[in-house]
């Protein structure tokens, strides 16, 4: 049926190749744009829309408005002086109207007297003369064209392809919208939408794709508005439906272990910790001993900033799991902060009878054995490790607790392979036993991606840093000021205190033209601080190796640090109190804040120096931003305002469709009504068996069947 223009009934699942005018050369260029089927047409949505007036007179244009008149060439001029510019003279029977165009010299060959053109634009006074300014413009047939005036219109511009236009589609789309529309069936019930103010699904259609101006364009833009915020809204709810629909199957099919919390537990863990917790620390404790003390497996967000104490707060819940002769896990996305937690965690119970473990990827074959040995008997209390923790050999005896360090760096399965770790038999008739779970980040995740990405999971926040965290001063400079920056981090290092210099590479590469560690330390050592101990770290190094130079430089042997990001997360050192990151504008937001909070640890005032050359908007605004605050929600929001949210957590790994309508943040408390009624919905109908659910069931498994199978870890 290719290409034909038949009389025919298009429905939504109609193919492409099917739909009245559209052609076989066509049909690849549609998919191309991911329109396979005509229910795509419908949500292939115009990215904006050109708006013309209606025609008038010449005699009726008025100043400040914006006219559209119809009239025949009668004169034309190139003005060389000044801005060079091209002007007609345009007549009708009722005026002239004096056109103006700059830096368009190609429209002198276009434009000549005698032709019958039609221009749109905003009327200026000109001396006598009205004028409109590089107006839209074109051609019209011919004096004696008899067409009627044209009508003002809302022309929708869709986003196209070579060889498919936006005019084609619009055409398309036109010719099959009004099948399409009564076609749909609308998932929610009238009452529904008219408490919540959403417009019927097909009107939403209709007005976002055939913009009705009969009222005026005010009425019409409104009209865009209301259906764009019922898509989005659409959006929003069947994913906070699938969130609220993960959260029923994990309470209901799954059941993790009650822990026993009584003031003389509290009083033991409390006395493996030689400082204060805060109030903020206190706080979480008491949210997440709150889920360890229940049959519903806990699945909880624990998100501070850089050094604000999550880890005691974990190794809290750890302890607690210990005391009820379980055990604890936690899993750290690198090698480096997996050792880093390990020995601090030992230096913290040192003397005590807790039995802890560290397994990675580099430990030896009769060491691992023997660590998985203790881990499947249960002779192991806590274990931290990597990923070598999901390997199929990694067995627990009686696992209480699962706790994992940087949640971006971890995909869903993976926390469901660690999950499913725990060696507890299951009978047929009660829900399965699983650890509880408790997701650490050092990145602040702004409520809006709280409430999205890890919308199932609860959320603790820990504000605020423990006492004696001295500020951090942010500098963003050239490379032009590269002596006087390396000049002054000599200074630091001459009264005691140590450096970082960070870098996005490890060795030079030409066509990238970035500073790298390795070449940019044999210039340190030659140059600025060749009577200074100085090392290199990265990625490439052995474990061993890195650890042996990290723990020099925390123990002061070394003065500066040069280093790639792989000092992210984790890496303690008190007396450092300067940074120095080369190429800054090519670092992300979120990790020039945790970069910067290697610094400012101790007592002592601190400074990040941002070198960098922002060539694009984007960078300018991460360099704005990361200056202007060291509050890292702040910034993971600034974060979201300028790469969406897409870039910051990829919806691969989070299981959730690109929003192609709803827009975060601005569309929070749409957001939030969104959540209330999906919650409402699932309280009481848990699994949309009720017959008036049945299309809004069939809509959330289309969308989300793949993922709610996730259901028990977040």
């Amino acid at each position: 049926m290719t290409g034909t223009m038949s009389e025919v009934t298009v429905h939504l699942i109609t193919p492409i190749q099917d739909v009245p005018g559209v052609t076989r050369r066509q049909v690849p260029l549609f998919h191309k744009l991911g329109i396979k089927a005509a229910a795509h047409l419908l949500r292939h949505l115009p990215l904006r829309y050109e708006y013309h007036e209606s025609e008038g007179k010449i005699s009726d244009l008025h100043v400040g408005t914006v006219g559209a008149v119809r009239g025949t060439v009668a004169a034309t001029r190139v003005v060389r002086h000044g801005r060079k510019r091209f002007e007609i003279m345009l007549e009708d029977e009722s005026g002239t109207l004096q056109v103006v165009w700059f830096n368009s010299m190609f429209l002198v060959n276009r434009l000549h007297a005698g032709m019958q053109i039609l221009v749109q634009g905003k009327v200026h006074k000109y001396g006598s003369l009205i004028q409109m300014v590089n107006p839209r413009w074109e051609q019209v047939k011919s004096e004696e064209d008899t067409s009627p005036a044209r009508e003002a219109e809302m022309k929708p511009i869709y986003s196209s392809t070579e060889g498919l236009s936006s005019d084609v589609i619009a055409r398309i789309i036109q010719k099959v919208l009004d099948d399409l529309c009564n076609d749909l069936q609308d998932h929610f019930s009238d009452e529904f939408r008219h408490e919540r103010d959403l417009p019927p699904l097909a009107d939403a259609y209709r007005a976002i794709h055939r913009p009705d101006i009969k009222n005026g364009r005010k009425e019409a833009e409104k009209a865009i508005r209301l259906a764009t915020r019922r898509l989005a809204y659409d959006e929003l709810f069947m994913l906070q439906l699938s969130v609220a629909i993960k959260r029923y199957h994990l309470r209901k099919s799954l059941q993790a272990p009650a822990l026993k919390h009584s003031d003389a537990i509290a009083k033991h863990i409390r006395s493996r910790f030689p400082f204060e917790l805060t109030q903020y620390q206190e706080k979480a404790i008491r949210e997440i001993v709150k889920d360890l003390t229940t049959t519903i497996p806990m699945n909880r967000l624990l998100q501070g900033d850089v050094g604000s104490g999550k880890t005691a707060v974990a190794l809290y819940a750890m302890l607690l799991a210990v005391a009820n002769r379980r055990q604890a896990v936690l899993m750290a996305p690198t090698e480096l902060l997996a050792e880093q937690h390990y020995t601090s965690i030992c230096n913290l119970l040192e003397g005590g009878k807790v039995k802890i473990g560290l397994l990675t990827g580099s430990l030896k074959t009769a060491e691992r054995e023997s660590l998985l040995k203790d881990c499947a008997s249960g002779e192991m209390d806590i274990v931290i490790g990597t990923h070598a923790l999901l390997t199929g050999d990694v067995r627990f005896h009686d696992l209480a607790l699962a706790v994992t360090d940087e949640q971006h760096r971890f995909g869903v399965e993976q926390r469901a392979v660690l999950r499913a770790k725990s060696l507890q038999e299951k009978s047929k008739d009660s829900p399965a036993v699983v650890p509880h779970v408790l997701v650490m980040t050092a990145t602040p995740i702004p409520r809006t991606l709280s409430l999205t990405i890890f919308g199932d999971l609860d959320v603790s926040v820990i504000e605020g840093m423990p006492p004696g965290r001295s500020p951090i001063e942010t500098r963003v400079v050239s490379p032009a000021e590269h002596d006087k920056v390396y000049d002054y981090a000599r200074e630091r290092v001459s009264a005691g205190d140590q450096v970082y210099v960070v870098l996005p590479a490890i060795d030079e590469s030409p066509a990238s033209g970035l500073r790298a560690v390795n070449s940019h330390r044999a210039m340190l050592e030659k140059t600025y601080f060749h009577d200074i101990k100085v090392a290199a770290v990265h990625g490439k190094l052995k474990a061993e190796t890195r650890e042996r130079i990290m723990n020099r430089f925390r123990h002061g042997d070394i003065d500066v640090l040069v280093a790639t990001t792989v000092i992210e997360v984790g890496v303690d050192v008190p007396n450092a109190t300067m940074m120095i990151v080369e190429h800054a504008e090519r670092f992300g937001l979120a990790q020039l804040h945790q970069l910067r909070g290697r610094i400012g640890r101790g007592g002592k005032k601190s400074l990040c120096v941002l070198v960098a050359e922002p060539t694009t908007q984007d960078a300018q605004a991460r360099m704005e931003a990361i200056a202007s605050t060291t509050d890292g929600f702040i910034i993971a929001e600034k974060d979201l305002e300028i790469r969406g949210m897409g870039e910051i957590i990829g919806t691969r790994q989070s299981g959730i469709p690109e929003f192609r309508v709803a827009r975060l943040p601005e569309d929070m408390k749409l957001l939030m009504l969104a959540k209330r009624d999906a919650e409402k919905i699932v309280r009481q109908s848990p699994t949309l068996d009720d017959p008036a659910d049945a299309l809004l069931k069939r809509r959330l498994l289309k969308l989300y069947g793949e993922t709610l199978g996730l259901a028990d870890v977040g």
